[in-house]
């Protein structure tokens, strides 16, 4: 048998795999593109429970095959960590129970309010089949094709306790529906056999960081400026993802996305990204980087791969992909076992590289013969790998030569009048006996021919079966369709050991993916300066001379500023300065770099050294949309009911002009009350604090408690002159005008009404009256007073009468009707 054949055959070396041998047409062959294909609209099933103020949830992406699960988790009554979710993984179909708390109905009638995408279709189950013994018998009856048909129930229980949290209810409750949905469905297996069941390739956990990436600009997606290309989809704008994205593989991006998304507070897996990225930071691995990033550039989507082979519709590109993929995955793991093995990285890459993955390409070289492949376009062997193919493929070789001779035979006993005759195989037909049509035959009665049975006729040639194209039928069969036959059944075997090592496969796939990610993070590091922050599980922050990391990349000049916040003082902070002094770009600054220390990457300061915080709160950059149905203050009212509810001690919260889309007094009263609010709590639950605000009010009446957790801040400006010039340096102290005339006159306003302002300004301040002002009116008050004051009183001719009537009262009685 062919699985006899390759543990005899095939057993590779335990030596390294460098001697394998990868040919030309792996890596590239004229006219066949070794790019993913597009990936088809694959689906993802979301399934999700909401009981007690707890969520439990799973979603399944039919693209890899695998399983996410996030364990039960706290949510509020408006269930915004579901919508969350939901923005996130964009789930087509989503899976819920019949029986629901009164929470979880609203928000389904409410789901379309907030999705910008297309609606989510909403499949019921009764309660029952979101029971708990439920959800783990489907779980054990799942397809795994990882797992060997043999293992046993008590041993494949073990197993999925190490991939998936027994220890949440709710999101196994959640699975079982899951898993029911699938199996009804038929997701991805439709064309397969009922026995077939939807495969499951991986477990994933996933986890929520509380931030908005938008206003931040961590992620920005635009579309093609034309509107006949807006089909070629999205591609990322100036964000800082896109700056830090350099990953060489698909796979690296994607998993570099997910650590955009989901940031960590783990410090082991912090300094264990800081360390890698410490290394090829250094000018002297650049070689090493350089040649690593030559590997990863051939690395394929493996769960792609693993996917179409256990839905056994793999094509000739993807066994290349594959053969690609594990030969350089086996140069990055020589190549790494060269590096630094305290390197914890390193260390896992040149230990879990298993020998599976020397096996497998060990016997994919073996196997396929990847130059026929290519030219018959599908899975074709070498030689040697199964005798009875083997035999058959001479026989098909030697086939031209001996039906030569058979149509010599033939033709001897053919009428006179016919020239010349030839036999030829025809797959599914079989042999048949071709002669040229002569010009007497034209009725189809014409075609018969004594001993011969007509068959068809086709590009004027005749085509009969004789006595001995039937003999040669039954001696040699159908020779082309046995060979792909027999191929096939070793394509079948070679995808079920592939499939057997999997975890192999998708642990290489990990491992390589976060190389790839720590080395984009050091490139954009070396290039733009960024210094490693020390990381602790304290709750200070200290930054020292930080940049903005998008806006340094834009701006010429660029004024560094630090930031400090200590944990029993200086935890709320607030700016002020005039309009464009730059709060905004401080406020984001700050909370960028501390993100990025989040996720293990270098920041852009000369010194950092951050305390782990728990979410990113955010008040900045309100937008009114007709499909939220909020106006601008209700959008700014809900994010700061967000900061003040789920905010901790260890949160960061930004604040960026709250109050002012309101009457001042009211806005400004809110303001003043969070701050005291915020004041007013334990040290320990204070989060710190950064808040830029025009209000100079606020500190001028002195509505803020004296307490030193606050301190004040603003950017310097000087005058000169007329003209205001902004420092951008941040420095202790209150900011005591808002030069809007300055900032007016900058921005282009005509002067007159720049100096009305002005006037206005002073006379509210000083609390006199406001007067209006009429140009047109004031003239003509004039026209008549330097009239009346050229009259000749002692005229005694004068008609002072005729004066008031025709002059005086009509231009006042228009006056008045202005006025």
């Amino acid at each position: 048998s062919f699985f006899f054949f390759l543990q005899i055959r095939l057993t590779p070396s335990p030596e390294s795999i460098s001697f394998l041998h990868c040919p030309p047409w792996i890596f590239g062959h004229p006219g066949i593109h070794l790019d993913e294909e597009e990936e088809e609209d694959s689906p993802v099933l979301l399934s999700v429970l909401a009981q007690h103020g707890q969520v439990g949830l799973c979603f399944y992406d039919s693209k890899d095959s695998s399983l996410h699960y996030m364990s039960d988790t706290p949510d509020n009554c408006d269930l915004h960590l579901l919508a969350r979710v939901i923005r996130e993984v964009t789930p087509h179909v989503m899976i819920t129970s019949a029986k629901q708390e009164r929470c979880m109905t609203r928000f389904l009638h409410q789901l379309g309010e907030f999705l910008e995408t297309e609606m989510i279709l909403v499949v019921t189950y009764p309660y029952v089949d979101f029971g708990l013994e439920v959800g783990k018998q489907r779980l054990l009856s799942a397809h795994l094709p990882f797992l060997p048909a043999s293992i046993s129930e008590s041993e494949k229980m073990s197993y999925l306790s190490s991939c998936i949290s027994f220890d949440s209810p709710l999101m196994l409750r959640a699975v079982g529906a899951l898993l029911k949905c699938l199996d009804r469905r038929r997701v991805g297996v439709e064309l397969e056999d009922s026995s077939v069941g939807v495969p499951i390739l991986q477990f994933h956990a996933y986890t929520l960081f509380c931030i908005c990436s938008s206003v931040l600009q961590i992620f920005k997606s635009e579309l093609h400026p034309s509107v006949y290309k807006l089909h070629s989809g999205e591609k990322e704008g100036l964000s800082l993802y896109g700056i830090l994205n350099r990953c060489r593989c698909k796979f690296g991006s994607k998993l570099l996305r997910q650590w955009f998304l989901r940031p960590t507070q783990d410090l082991a897996v912090l300094h264990r990204r800081q360390e890698v990225i410490r290394f090829f930071t250094s000018p002297q691995n650049s070689d090493a980087l350089s040649t690593l990033q030559s590997s990863l550039r051939n690395i394929s989507n493996i769960p792609t791969l693993l996917r179409r082979m256990s839905l056994s519709n793999t094509k000739v590109t993807n066994w290349q992909s594959l053969y690609k993929t594990l030969y350089n995955a086996v140069c990055i793991r020589d190549t790494v076992r060269h590096l630094p093995q305290s390197i914890q990285l390193f260390h896992d890459i040149s230990e879990r590289f298993s020998d599976d993955i020397h096996y497998i390409a060990s016997l994919i070289s073996r196997v396929v013969d990847f130059e026929a492949s290519v030219a018959e376009n599908r899975f074709t062997i070498k030689p040697n790998v199964d005798p009875a193919i083997d035999e058959k493929k001479r026989r098909m070789m030697g086939l031209s030569n001996f039906l030569t001779d058979v149509a010599r035979r033939e033709l001897e006993h053919l009428d006179a009048r016919i020239p010349s005759c030839c036999v030829i195989y025809i797959p599914l037909i079989g042999f048949l006996l071709s002669v040229p049509r002569l010009p007497s035959m034209v009725e189809k009665e014409d075609f018969e021919i004594e001993g011969l049975d007509f068959m068809f006729l086709s590009e004027e040639r005749l085509h009969y079966r004789s006595q001995r194209t039937k003999e040669l039928d039954d001696l040699l069969g159908d020779l082309h369709c046995d060979i792909r036959d027999m191929e096939t059944a070793v394509m079948t075997q070679l995808q079920k050991t592939i499939l057997e090592r999997s975890d192999s496969l998708n642990t290489v796939l990990d491992l390589i993916a976060e190389l790839d990610c720590l080395m984009a993070m050091s490139a954009a590091s070396q290039e733009y300066g960024y210094t490693s922050p020390k990381l602790a599980n304290h709750r200070r922050i200290t930054v020292t001379q930080g940049r903005h990391p998008l806006l340094e990349l834009c701006s010429p000049v660029f004024v560094a500023n630090s930031f400090q916040s200590l944990e029993p003082q200086s935890r709320v902070k607030i700016v002020t300065g005039p309009n464009s002094s730059g709060k905004s770009i401080y406020l984001k600054q700050v909370g960028l770099i501390v993100f990025m220390a989040l996720i293990g990457s270098d920041v852009p300061a000369k010194e950092a050294e951050i305390g782990l915080v728990d979410g990113i709160f955010t008040r900045m950059q309100s937008r009114e949309s007709v499909s939220v149905g909020l106006s601008t203050f209700m959008i700014d009212l809900n994010q700061m009911a967000q900061a003040l509810n789920s905010s901790t001690g260890n949160s960061l919260v930004l604040i960026d002009e709250f109050g002012k889309g309101t009457n001042t007094v009211d806005g400004l009263s809110l303001l003043a009350a969070s701050i005291s609010h915020w004041l007013r709590k334990a040290p320990m639950d204070l989060p710190h604090v950064l808040l830029a605000t025009n209000f100079h009010s606020l500190l001028q009446l002195g509505l803020l408690p004296s307490s030193g957790l606050l301190s004040l801040l603003t950017l310097e400006t000087a005058v000169d002159g007329d003209e205001l010039v902004f420092l951008y340096q941040l420095k202790e102290g209150i900011c005591q005008s808002s030069y809007a005339a300055n900032i007016a006159t900058l921005a282009g306003l005509p002067t007159s009404l720049v100096q009305r302002g002005v006037e206005v300004s002073e006379l509210y301040r000083t609390g006199r009256s406001i007067k209006r002002i009429d140009n047109s009116s004031s003239d003509e008050c004039r026209s008549v007073v330097e009239k009346f004051l050229s009259l000749d009183l002692e005229d005694k001719d004068l008609n002072l009468q005729h004066f008031m009537k025709e002059e005086l009262l009509p231009s006042a009685g228009e006056l008045l009707n202005r006025s």
